[in-house]
This record gives C-alpha cells, structure tokens and sequence, in this order.
C-alpha cells in the first residue's frame, strides 16, 4: 500500500528535475483564508510530471532503452515527452483520444515523443494503447491506475503544501482518476492527520462520487459534453481501494458553472488555469459554510487552457 516513506523517497529522486511551485495567497474570498499551489507553473505547466518522473527515475536502463508509452488526454503524454527528452528516451509514444484539445496535443508533440491518434474516447484509446504496448514491447507509463511510483510522485505536492502552509485546515483536490488526491492525501494526513481532504468532480462524469457512493469499482464511465478533458472517464483501482483513507469528502461541481469559475479566477487572481483546476471556486461558493473560517488550500492541477476556452474568459471579462 502507498505509503509516506514511497512518497519521500520519490521526491528525493525527482526534486531536482522538477520545479518546487508557489502557494499563492488568492483574493477570491473575503471569508475563506485561500491559498492556491500552482502546479499550472510546473515544467509541462502540470502536476503530472511529478508521477512521470517518479516513475521513470526508478525504472532501469534496459527498459528505458527499449522504450515507453502511455494513453493521455494531453497532461500526462506531455510530461512523459517532457521526462523522456530530459533522460534521453528515445522511444517515446503518446497515444492520445480524438477529442484531445488540440493545445494539448501540439504541447507534447513540442518535446519530441510520437503522436498517436486511436479511438474517439479516453476509454476507448486506452483499451487500443493496451494491445499497442504488447505488441511493440515497451514500458506502459501509468497515468493514474495503480502504478505506486506514479501516486508516489503525485504525493510529492502533498509534502510541498504542508512545507508552505503547516497549518491549513482543508485541501481541495480535483478528482479525474483519483491519482492525484490519494498521493496528495496519504502523504498530508501521515503528517497532519487533521487536515480534510476534499475532493471535487464535474457533474458531467462523477466517477469517484458515485464509487464512493456505491462502495463499486467504476474503471470505465461515462461521461456527458463537458469543457473538464482532465477529468473525465474512469477511476484508479490504487485510488479506489484507498478512497476512503484518502477522501473527507467530495463536491459535485454543475458542468455550467465550470467557465465561470474558470474565468472568476483568472480575473480577481490573474491564474491561467484549465477549467479542471477551476472548481473550487465554485465548490467554495456553493458551500461556504464549510469553508468560513477555515484556511484553505487548493491545487491548481494545470494550466494547459485550450486557446477557444482561453479567448471566451478573456472576452467575457
């Protein structure tokens, strides 16, 4: 089981190929004391290469000359092109969904890793990436499904925000496949057990919410028309089996109101952010009696904005 010793050990293997992001006092609230970690600021402009990294640092030579891949919607490929580059894999292949931003897909592209188009869906390129690994031999580079190396790296944000803000009460968390809330939570609650996780979902594919809810293990779901690409289709089978140690609670944020929020936050605190690291914003304000008083922290997973997204919050302001 993923543990707090995984999770330092992994930070000291990628601390110096990654960058130590800020926390960044936000304006948003007059009530709420919120912070804001910036993983929008990372290399790759994602706290997905944090996983990538951890994972590629502890494989050998021999399977990192024959070569990787991984499915992504466009964060993590960027990040295994980005890692791959920088420790001089060669053989690097990103399979990505036809409904992948175009932003995003040029973002991985930009580091040097081929570009594979399969399926319509994550799902669906994530069934076809399976039988593309087999056959070409190569290390599958895990997103967020149980490599413990990848949620050990996605911790390492954990060790960050408690070093900046000893003393918050409730970290927010936005929730796809799970990875990024179980690293992030075993590692705060082994050190301060008191802080409450909380992690958030569109409306439009409540895949955590609902496993939770039914105690069922949801690999796939569906998922309706949605501007959140992070945070979409199925959960982790590491992030489900640890979901109750890792989750205080989660709030379903409505799909509508995600490009609001999106654009709330670039304009009182200047964060350039992909709607799926925007919903705190609305999960702050349609719950804030659980937030008044408090300090609080919420992670800013991305900045990868697809450019249309980007023109309507610049627009509308």
């Amino acid at each position: 089981m993923l543990n707090i010793e995984h999770i330092k050990a992994s930070y000291e293997r990628i601390q110096s190929h990654i960058r130590k992001t800020g926390l960044k006092k936000s304006s948003l609230f007059e009530d709420v004391e919120l912070y804001l970690k910036l993983e929008n600021e990372q290399f790759t402009n994602s706290f997905k290469l944090r996983g990538v990294m951890s994972k590629l640092t502890s494989m050998d030579t021999d399977a990192l000359t024959e070569g990787v891949m991984t499915v992504s919607s466009g964060n993590h490929g960027a990040a295994v092109s980005y890692a791959s580059k920088l420790l001089g894999i060669n053989n690097a292949n990103i399979i990505v969904p036809a409904c992948t931003p175009q932003s995003k897909m040029d973002n991985i592209k930009k580091y040097g890793a081929n570009v594979l188009i399969m399926g319509q869906t994550y799902d669906e390129a994530h069934d076809l990436g399976e039988q593309y690994q087999k056959e070409n031999n190569l290390t599958y580079i895990d997103a967020y499904y149980e490599d413990l190396q990848v949620y050990a790296g996605q911790g390492t944000l954990g060790l960050e925000i408690l070093e900046q803000a000893q003393d918050i009460d409730i970290l927010l968390v936005p929730v796809g496949g799970g990875g990024l809330i179980t690293g992030i939570a075993t590692a705060v609650k082994a050190i301060s057990p008191h802080v409450k996780v909380i992690g958030m979902q569109t409306s439009a594919c409540p895949a955590m919410i609902h496993a939770m809810r039914d105690n069922t293990f949801y690999e796939t779901y569906p998922s309706q028309p949605n501007i959140c690409d992070a945070l979409v289709g199925g959960i982790g089978k590491r992030a489900f089996e640890m979901m109750y140690d890792s989750i205080d609670d989660i709030i379903e944020v409505e799909e509508s109101n995600i490009l609001s929020a999106t654009r709330k936050l670039y304009k009182v605190d200047g964060v350039i952010a992909e709607p799926s690291s925007a919903l705190f914003v609305s999960a702050i304000e349609n719950n804030l009696s659980k937030f008044v008083g408090k300090k609080v922290a919420a992670v800013i997973s991305g900045g990868n904005i697809d450019k249309t997204i980007l023109t309507k919050i610049k627009e509308e302001i």
